[in-house]
């Protein structure tokens, strides 16, 4: 996004405070106050859902944190934008009953985007995202692909003409025999419990988060590279 706008606005500086696995929480407590008194033109507001993630996880409170967030960051930036999260169920589903704590999400996203004026971008409607291939494999976070059509989401929702169709499918994968396909299957699923699945269950356990001790890439205001 940042680029894309540095090229109709020379100068245009950007930062990015992100830091994966951070709780909503935590995202108040260390980079709401650093971001607003950025008191940028443009500021984005995406976190819940490692929340959600947890057992026990208080939605309420989760919204009410995000709720303050976007007040502050309404009150200190040019304009805000807010998102629809990807809905995950026809990729992973299994993960069905976290569904109505998203809807839970997607609500508070609405009513925050009225409220502020901000841009709202409908992640969830778009069936593009049900593709393994724009997901990492941890089967949480983005590939650059998908990263990028993101990017162009965001731009459509501020009123840019995108640079590309980001809704399209990608191209069919080559074809394999069934035997292939349910061993590859097979080998992923296993990576996953493994990898990244067993870690995640550990953290749990341990009270631990991924995103402990982790820093933002670019803190501060700066050119776009």
């Amino acid at each position: 996004v940042a680029l894309r706008l540095a090229g109709g606005e020379p100068g245009l500086r950007y930062a990015n405070l992100a830091v994966r696995g951070k709780l909503i929480g935590q995202i108040r407590a260390d980079q709401l106050a650093p971001a607003a008194a950025m008191r940028a033109d443009l500021t984005s507001l995406a976190g819940g859902l490692n929340d959600i993630m947890r057992p026990g996880c208080d939605v309420e409170a989760v919204c009410a944190h995000i709720a303050h967030c976007a007040s502050v960051l309404a009150g200190a930036s040019g304009r805000l934008v807010l998102f629809h999260p990807i809905d995950f169920r026809r990729r992973m589903p299994s993960s069905a009953r976290l569904w109505p704590k998203v809807e839970r999400l997607i609500e508070t996203a609405d009513q925050l985007a009225e409220k502020h004026g901000a841009a709202l971008v409908r992640l969830d409607e778009e069936r593009v995202f049900d593709d393994a291939r724009l997901w990492a494999a941890d089967r949480i976070h983005l590939t650059g692909e998908g990263h990028r059509r993101v990017a162009e989401a965001v731009l459509e929702a501020l009123g840019y003409e995108p640079s590309f169709d980001w809704r399209a499918p990608l191209p069919a994968p080559l074809s394999s025999s069934p035997l292939a396909r349910r061993a590859a299957k097979t080998w992923s699923d296993i990576r996953w419990l493994v990898g990244f699945l067993a870690p995640w269950i550990k953290r749990r356990l341990t009270g631990k988060s991924s995103g402990d001790g982790m820093t933002p890439k670019r803190p501060e205001l700066a050119p776009v590279d």
